[in-house]
């Protein structure tokens, strides 16, 4: 995991020093500087790659997971032509590998991206159907002044673009690095490359799969999708550095974290996994996550916050995380307080269980969907959406610390094949549940059921969902939204529609989130970078995202078919 940032002349010839602040700056003394936004992202290294000529620049800011002494980017070819750096873990690097040393006679790897030289220089822009990851990356090419630029499927891994006002191109994994200079930007689109000179890159679409527009037919089979899901966390454990897992006391990370711990007892019977919690004292996520760290054998750390301390990150959460999205503010400062802590015991890689709720329905609006196909379009909806909410979270906010957070739940795989069951076995409520008759079925059924033997206590398997803003403490959020709305008055709410016309905020709250982004990063371009996230208002949803506010919450209480 890292921070990427690169800049390319829009003609391919060499660009003019520039005056910034006072003074005269080189390309490679702007890029550097730009790029040091972001240096929270890599703190083992910075590599700089200048073409001078061509007017192009490219740094990486490393956090060395895979590939420790060796992985040093950017990347180069043998050939000096090809240069590439890379933000994410290739998780099929060692069969890619192995396939590129059959050609060649002899290959290994400096580290699990540095497949992509190899991949490009066989097959091109198709290189993407060769890799499975959570993956962003710029390519030059030298000898065709063409350039590379792709974002895994789901967007795990944060890019934006820009254009500045002489129409070069610039690229960083982080918005704060390109807004001084670029009038022009967005966020990349997950799944999307882009191709050609900087003067006419072109946009394509290269994952493209049947779910994403059509209702799927396909019943569920729990022995596979138990199968692909431990398969997804197998692949996710390859790391040459100490590492943990989240344990929020939710399906999701307990089960993650079970999983991995599995795993490695096949090598070491004696293993025990680190696993984290945070939240207020007594918070709903202890009693449950402690249940799971008994039953797993893990070594577990709870982390205490007072509410004050984690109010006091407001200014600095929005900074990270480039957004003013409720929902994602609220859940962010309780984790940038538990990443701190983690950071600090050593380990560089943590697990998580973000995703499932995106591909199997889990949030309890979904209670209120109509009919299979708008469950199955809302879901849609959520998976392509989940780049600007719990990625773009998750992801911001460990790497603030030099933390690289990994996500099983959206192995590639293992998503396409979720989203390819039929939505008539993944929707919750009084249904028919796989052919036994139940009043009710609660929210990831299957999910729980695929793994109902042996894999966790029953009391944390069939436990309601908590949104993690709420299983942090009940009181975070009334305390978060009260302190916030005594930020804005009456008169300044009035003027919402007028002052901010994009994503008019409907809420105090959102107000005044809003007013400290746009003074972080004034401008319409940065104002569009973000979606927010809400519950289907026209399903008859409240609009506050706390999953509290939903009317399913602890009505059914926490058993199977309760």
């Amino acid at each position: 995991m890292c921070g990427i940032f690169a800049i390319f002349s829009k003609n391919g010839q060499p660009l003019a020093p520039k005056v910034y602040h006072g003074s005269v700056h080189t390309l490679r003394e702007i890029a550097y500087r730009q790029s040091g936004k972001q240096r929270h992202r890599g703190p083992d290294d910075t590599g700089v790659k200048v073409v001078p000529e061509h007017g192009v620049v490219l740094i990486h800011e490393r956090l060395a997971v895979i590939g420790v002494h060796t992985g040093h980017q950017p990347m180069i070819s043998e050939s000096g032509d090809i240069l590439v750096v890379a933000n994410g873990e290739i998780y099929n690097y060692l069969e890619q590998s192995a396939e590129i040393a059959k050609k060649r006679g002899h290959y290994k790897p400096k580290s699990d991206c540095n497949v992509i030289v190899e991949l490009y220089e066989e097959y091109g822009e198709q290189l993407l159907e060769y890799i499975t990851g959570m993956y962003a990356f710029v390519l030059y090419d030298k000898r065709t002044k063409n350039i590379l630029i792709a974002r895994d499927p789901f967007g795990i891994i944060p890019m934006y673009i820009g254009e500045d006002a002489d129409g070069n191109v610039w690229v960083a994994s982080e918005m704060k690095c390109l807004v001084d200079f670029c009038p022009k930007l967005e966020l990349f689109t997950p799944g999307e490359l882009r191709v050609g000179p900087a003067n006419n890159l072109q946009r394509k679409r290269y994952f493209t799969e049947q779910w994403i527009e059509h209702i799927p037919t396909q019943e569920v089979d729990l022995s596979l999708l138990r199968a692909k899901f431990e398969s997804a966390v197998r692949s996710h454990l390859q790391c040459d550095v100490p590492f943990g897992a989240l344990l929020s006391g939710g399906v999701d990370s307990s089960l993650v974290a079970s999983i991995a711990t599995r795993l490695r007892r096949e090598r070491d019977p004696d293993y025990r996994l680190k696993t984290f919690s945070v939240g207020l004292r007594n918070a709903p996520d202890f009693k449950a996550a402690q249940l799971v760290a008994n039953y797993i054998g893990s070594e577990h750390t709870e982390i205490v916050f007072e509410i004050a301390d984690a109010l006091d990150g407001i200014r600095d959460i929005i900074y990270h995380l480039e957004t003013y999205d409720v929902t994602t503010v609220r859940c962010s400062l309780p984790m940038l307080l538990l990443a701190r802590y983690i950071k600090s015991t050593g380990i560089k890689m943590i697990l998580s269980g973000e995703g499932a709720d995106e591909i199997f329905g889990g949030y309890l609006y979904f209670f209120k969907a109509p009919n299979r196909e708008e469950f199955h379009r809302e879901l849609v909806k959520r998976v392509e959406q989940i780049n600007v909410s719990d990625c773009l979270r998750a992801n911001k906010v460990t790497m603030a610390k030099g933390l690289e957070l990994r996500v099983p739940f959206l192995d590639t795989a293992f998503v396409n094949y979720v989203m390819s069951v039929r939505p008539e076995d993944k929707m919750p409520g009084d249904l028919n549940c796989l052919g036994n008759q139940q009043k009710y079925r609660i929210e990831k059924h299957i999910l729980r059921a695929a793994f109902a033997a042996n894999y966790l206590p029953n009391e944390v398997l069939w436990r309601q969902k908590e949104q993690f803003s709420d299983g942090v403490g009940y009181d975070w959020i009334d305390s978060i939204r009260r302190v916030a709305t005594s930020h804005i008055t009456d008169a300044q709410f009035a003027t919402a529609s007028e002052r901010f016309p994009i994503n008019t905020p409907t809420t105090k709250e959102a107000y005044y989130y809003r007013t400290i982004f746009e003074e972080l990063f004034p401008g319409e371009a940065a104002a569009q970078t973000v979606t927010r996230w809400v519950p289907r208002l026209d399903w008859g949803c409240p609009e506050d995202p706390s999953g509290r506010a939903q009317t399913v919450h602890q009505v059914h209480g926490c058993g199977a078919g309760a």
